[in-house]
C-alpha cells in the first residue's frame, strides 16, 4: 500500500510496519494526503526485509506483531546498521514500557491509541532532527572514534561493545564533545521526552556507558558535573 507524493506535503518516505490493516489504512490515507509516501508492510518479516532492502525516511513500527516482535525488528535493524529513525507505536504505554522501547533503540515511541495527526506530526519532527545530525561517516575526539553509519564505537582503535541506546548517547556525547551535556538534554534528544520520568533510566545508561568506555583504560573518558549534567573527556 503506498501513497502517492504530492508536491505540496512534506514528500517523507515512510516505512509502515503494523498487523491491524484498518489503522494501517487511516494513516496511509492521511499521510497521502500529506504528500508523503507511505509504505505498508503487515508482518514483522516483511518489514524487517523492506527496511535492509530500501531507504526511507522514517519507521514506524508496531511493537506487538504476530511474527517478529517489534522489539526485535528493531534490535536486528540496529545491529546490521540500519540508523532510519523510528517511532514505535504499542498498546503498552507505561513509563516503562516507553522506556525499554526507547533503551532498544527506538527514536520516539507513541502510545495506542493515537491520532493520525500526532503520529505525522511525530515523523516530521524525527525527520527534521536526523537531518540535523552530523553526516560526518567518522566523528573523532580526542582518542574515540564514532562510526555513524557502521554504528560503532573505538577508544585507542579498540572496539567498544555498545548496545543501541549505548551507541546512542555515545553518539550524542561524540556530537557535544567536550561541552557539558545535561540530564534535560539526554531525556529531550536522546530519549525523545519532553518531561521527566522520574526514573534513574539516565543514570543508569550512563553508568553503563561510563564502564564500556573506561574498561581497560586508565585515563577517565565521561566527567560529571554535579547538579549539572556530565561531559566528555578525549580519553588520552
Amino acid at each position: 500500500m503506498e501513497g502517492a507524493p504530492n508536491q505540496a506535503g512534506t514528500g517523507l518516505s515512510i516505512l509502515y510496519v503494523e498487523d491491524d490493516a484498518r489503522v494501517a489504512a487511516e494513516v496511509q490515507e492521511l499521510a497521502s494526503r500529506n504528500g508523503d509516501r507511505l509504505v505498508w508492510e503487515a508482518t514483522g518479516g516483511g518489514g524487517l526485509l523492506r527496511a535492509g532492502r530500501d531507504a526511507f525516511d522514517v519507521i514506524i513500527l508496531d511493537r506487538m506483531l504476530p511474527d517478529l516482535d517489534g522489539m526485535t525488528i528493531l534490535a536486528r535493524l540496529r545491529e546490521s546498521g540500519v540508523g532510519t529513525p523510528v517511532l514505535m507505536l504499542s498498546a503498552l504505554g507505561r513509563t516503562i514500557d516507553r522506556a525499554e522501547g526507547l533503551d532498544a533503540g527506538a527514536d520516539d515511541y507513541l502510545a495506542k491509541p493515537f491520532e493520525s495527526e500526532e503520529l505525522l506530526a511525530r515523523l516530521r519532527a524525527l525527520h527534521r532532527r536526523s537531518s540535523g545530525r552530523s553526516h560526518s561517516a567518522v566523528i573523532i575526539f580526542g582518542a574515540f572514534e564514532c562510526h555513524v553509519k557502521a554504528r560503532t564505537a573505538f577508544r585507542d582503535n579498540r572496539h567498544l561493545a555498545l548496545s543501541p541506546k549505548e551507541f546512542e548517547l555515545f553518539r550524542y556525547f561524540m556530537e557535544n564533545a567536550g561541552e557539558v551535556v545535561t540530564r534535560e538534554m539526554l531525556l529531550r534528544d536522546v530519549w525523545h521526552m519532553s518531561f521527566d520520568p522520574q526514573t534513574n533510566v539516565v543514570d543508569v545508561n550512563i553508568g553503563r556507558l561510563r564502564r564500556k568506555l573506561e574498561d581497560g583504560f586508565t585515563s577517565p573518558a565521561l566527567e560529571t558535573i554535579w547538579g549539572t549534567g556530565y561531559r566528555l573527556l578525549e580519553g588520552r
